[in-house]
């Protein structure tokens, strides 16, 4: 026989099969069955069991209520989702209490501020995939951010590219897909490292279904307001994230206001191998060692996230950018300014989340108050920033105007006039929440239940006087209440409106209408007390929830504010530039820095070698750069591009001067890397990346590419590492920005044949046998790769380090013959000669040219040859063809 609480279990864990179900009985929330052995086994709790009907013992693990979230944060960051059943009311007598769940806690759905990291979005995205195109939503349930994009491309493996492209932005906690035929669908190959998977009913997905819940949800009659009319993947992916969210939000979702819909094309675009070379968010030790981290000033959670979120999708529009700059300069320049706006903004706390926490009536007492400190800072804030202004010319002035919030300041008011100065961190704890003199009614209850002590307190004395019984005391029972006992000696003594209650031995027991008042007061006082309080601070929450919509235009513009003080007290601490922005594909920068390796050497007091850069699309488009291990190629790659970023998120940039033609993408093939869970070596990876460049890049993007082709024999790299320059340097649709690091100094002879092409070399200076690496570009092609000395100062055994320099020495002179060894160099071949076609004699020129298959030659072939024929051709110099035409004559 199963008992009426197993039945009413039973049935609750049937409509949530795969969600582990914390049930509350009384002050734990219990699990059981399969539930129960997982919570013991991730939680590390004791499983135990329990009799649920005749006969029957169920696996049972369970958590106390009050110290329920760390325990739930640590089943959903093991991949779990967690249903949470609440008690529904008061039991009546012995009849069963109504239970039900009231949210689902999954990875993109928490939102307890202790599961929370501050610094950063938890997002939950949904992704549709149909043929060349595909729709992303995401949404942060958290701050109320809810917003949908359409992707397309030309085939499907660049609509994957676009996709990780974008989830990587996003970092979501969880990614929902609609469900197949088979719900053990593998994950998909785009699926970003680290999120949860979900999937929900297909036909959630469907067009129809999706519009309607959206429409439902923001009451409107069409979708057109949105901007997602004429996208429908964007609108089926929006659709189905909604109904997600409503199926675990149970108590709904107030605080989803709007949707916004946008183009990956207002951004940069970033792939995954830039990301991870750039180290943009995550360095190789964790978040210390990104660029988020050197230049993250900001005081405030909202503007922590707002800086992670610029560094995931730079600006293409300059207008943009300028606003951004001219915000930062404000700050740089004024010192005092700049002190008075970063001291305001630390008292300032996480107002997106306090504010739709309030939305959703999750709001706790120090919520609230944290939320009025917050607000309350707001006056100061706008005070410093208006001194000096001049109105609409003010370079902040896109930022004032909702910081001057009337309805802000009424939550001040509220807050500070409704809650005690120091309120509990729950309702109902014993500690008043209510500051006295807010709620008249709460007021009159306190003071009648304070009475009723007092005169209980004081009862035995006065009645004891009164009726001269000196051995009459006031006591208590859970049956009876409070009572007034009298020994039978002293019966007679007793007043008439005395009623007797019970008789004992040697005493009776007796009550009065008075008394049994007072007792009603005392012993319901807490909860009636309980429950007004809650009525009360209810309808402050509501009040200030009220105000949600301005309260968080003033978080968006303070959260900017931030990220502006920040870059700025960044600038003059590490002496930026501001950089100027241009039009066309210029790329200047004076005395560059890696900002993160500056930033560690300064903390050991040594300093970072600066260098300068030069690139354009007219005459310096491809920079090849030679140099030994060791030298800072590496380093001074990623200084360019990190650079780049820098000034397209409204950065000041680690430079002396810097002027920057916008660039649309950046590209990055830097460091050896492999896959071996999908079969990819070291240089199939540097392939796949390589190709992913030449197939997505443009005239108006900039690639950083380090040593291509080392992964494979001497000559097989060289042959892929020019055919990728010349590629580069030769296909109309590219001609972009490029920096090619090489230790196949050999391809140093493209700039003789190639001629948006120039050699630089990271500067060397030799001691005899030492070698002292200056850090500085130079211009001019390196002859030597140093790679001995390097070894040397690896603490190679010196008979490895003999022995290598004498096998090289013999390789060099010819004797011997390269292997695999990507280390070794291929034999430079002899320059060319050149002779003109005078009395008879061949031009080698002409001959090539006379030669050449020009109908199997591709258009980049020919174009290539064309290059190669025309620098030989203009290497015969005039003395050249005198001295040939003279032997010619003088044979003759």
């Amino acid at each position: 026989m199963t008992t009426p609480i197993r039945q009413q279990y039973l049935a609750i864990k049937r409509q949530y099969p795969d969600v582990l179900l914390f049930f509350r009985l009384g002050d734990f929330y219990e699990t059981f069955e399969e539930d129960a052995k997982i919570a013991a086994r991730v939680l590390d709790i004791t499983l135990t069991s329990r009799e649920m009907g005749r006969g029957q013992k169920l696996p049972l693990a369970g958590v106390p209520y009050h110290a329920a979230e760390g325990y739930i944060a640590r089943l959903v960051a093991a991949g779990y989702k967690v249903a949470i059943c609440e008690q529904i009311g008061q039991p009546q007598g012995r009849d069963l209490v109504e239970r039900r769940v009231t949210r689902v806690v999954t990875p993109g759905t928490v939102d307890a501020p202790s599961m929370l990291p501050g610094h950063a979005n938890n997002y939950l995205a949904a992704v549709l995939v149909e043929g060349a195109r595909a729709g992303l939503a995401h949404a942060d349930i958290t701050i109320g951010e809810f917003a949908t994009t359409q992707l397309a491309a030309t085939d499907g493996d660049a609509l994957a590219t676009a996709v990780v492209q974008e989830l990587l932005r996003l970092a979501p906690a969880e990614v929902l897909l609609p469900a197949g035929d088979d719900e053990a669908d593998a994950a998909p190959p785009w699926l970003p490292e680290g999120a949860h998977l979900s999937r929900s009913d297909g036909r959630e997905w469907r067009l129809d279904r999706a519009e309607d819940a959206l429409r439902e949800h923001f009451e409107v009659a069409a979708l057109d307001g949105f901007g997602c009319a004429g996208q429908p993947l964007a609108a089926r992916a929006a659709g189905a994230l909604l109904q997600y969210l409503a199926a675990t939000q149970l108590d709904g979702l107030a605080q989803v206001t709007g949707l916004r819909t946008y183009s990956t094309g207002d951004f940069m675009a970033l792939d995954a191998a830039t990301r991870r070379n750039l180290e943009l968010t995550e360095g190789r030790a964790g978040r210390g060692g990104s660029l988020l981290a050197t230049i993250d000033r900001t005081r405030t959670p909202l503007g922590a996230r707002l800086l992670r979120r610029w560094l995931g999708q730079p600006l293409v529009d300059r207008a943009r950018l300028e606003a951004r700059l001219d915000a930062v300069a404000l700050f740089a320049r004024d010192a005092l300014l700049r002190a008075r706006v970063t001291a305001a903004l630390a008292g300032v706390g996480d107002l997106e989340r306090l504010i739709n926490r309030a939305v959703t009536g999750a709001a706790t007492p120090r919520d609230l108050a944290a939320l009025g400190r917050s607000l309350a800072r707001l006056p100061e804030l706008l005070a410093a920033l208006e001194e000096g202004g001049d109105g609409e010319k003010h370079p902040l002035a896109p930022w004032l105007g909702p910081l001057r919030c009337a309805r802000c300041q009424e939550v001040v008011a509220l807050v500070e006039a409704a809650l005690v100065a120091d309120p509990p961190a729950t309702l109902g704890g014993g500690q008043p929440a209510i500051r006295p003199g807010f709620a008249p009614e709460l007021d009159g209850l306190h003071a009648a239940a304070r009475e009723a002590k007092a005169y209980i307190a004081g009862l035995e004395r006065t009645e004891r006087e009164r009726t001269g019984i000196r051995n009459l005391r006031v006591g208590y029972n859970k049956v009876f209440g409070y009572y007034l006992e009298v020994s039978h000696a002293n019966r007679d003594a007793v007043p008439e409106h005395y009623i007797r209650k019970q008789t004992l031995v040697g005493a009776e027991r007796y009550i009065t209408p008075e008394l049994k008042e007072y007792e009603n007061l005392v012993l319901h006082a807490e909860e009636r007390l309980a429950d007004l309080e809650g009525a009360v601070y209810r309808q402050v929450v509501e009040q200030v929830a009220g105000a949600a919509a301005p309260v968080l235009r003033a978080a968006a513009a303070l959260a900017q504010l931030d990220c502006f003080a920040g870059l700025a007290t960044t600038a003059v601490e590490r002496r930026y530039a501001r950089p100027v922005l241009r039009d066309d594909c210029a790329l200047a920068i004076e005395s560059g820095r890696h900002p993160t390796v500056e930033a560690a050497l300064a903390e050991a007091s040594e300093a970072f070698v600066p260098n300068d850069t030069a690139l354009d699309t007219e005459e310096r488009q491809i920079v090849l750069l030679t140099g030994p291990n060791m030298a800072g190629k590496s380093t001074y790659l990623r200084q360019v591009a990190l650079i780049v970023l820098l000034a397209q998120i409204g950065s000041f940039v680690p430079a002396e001067r810097a002027e920057l033609g916008l660039v649309d993408r950046i590209f990055t093939r830097i460091g050896a890397q492999d896959d071996l869970t999908a079969g990819q070596s070291t240089f199939m990876v540097e392939m796949l990346e390589t190709a992913a460049i030449l197939h997505g890049a443009t005239r108006r993007s900039l690639i950083v590419l380090d040593e291509i082709g080392r992964g494979t024999s001497t000559y097989d790299g060289l042959a892929i590492a020019r055919a990728v320059v010349e590629y580069v340097h030769n296909t109309p649709r590219l001609g972009c920005r490029t920096l090619f690091a090489t230790h196949y100094h050999e391809l140093t002879a493209l700039a003789q044949i190639l001629p948006r092409v120039c050699n630089e070399r990271m500067d060397v200076l030799e001691e005899g046998d030492r070698v002292v690496f200056l850090r500085r570009v130079v211009p001019g092609g390196a002859d030597r790769s140093y790679g001995i000395h390097v070894a040397q100062l690896a603490g190679m055994p010196r008979a490895v380090v003999r022995r290598a320099g004498e096998i090289l020495a013999e390789l060099e002179q010819g004797g011997g013959k390269p292997g695999r060894d990507r280390h070794r160099r291929a034999p430079t071949p002899p320059p060319p000669t050149f002779q003109l076609s005078l009395f008879g004699v061949p031009d080698p020129v002409v001959e090539d040219l006379r030669a050449l298959d020009v109908e199997a030659l591709s258009p980049l072939e020919a174009l290539t040859k064309l290059y190669e024929l025309q620098s030989r051709a203009r290497g015969a110099t005039a003395d050249e063809r005198r001295a040939t035409a003279d032997g010619t004559r003088g044979g003759a």
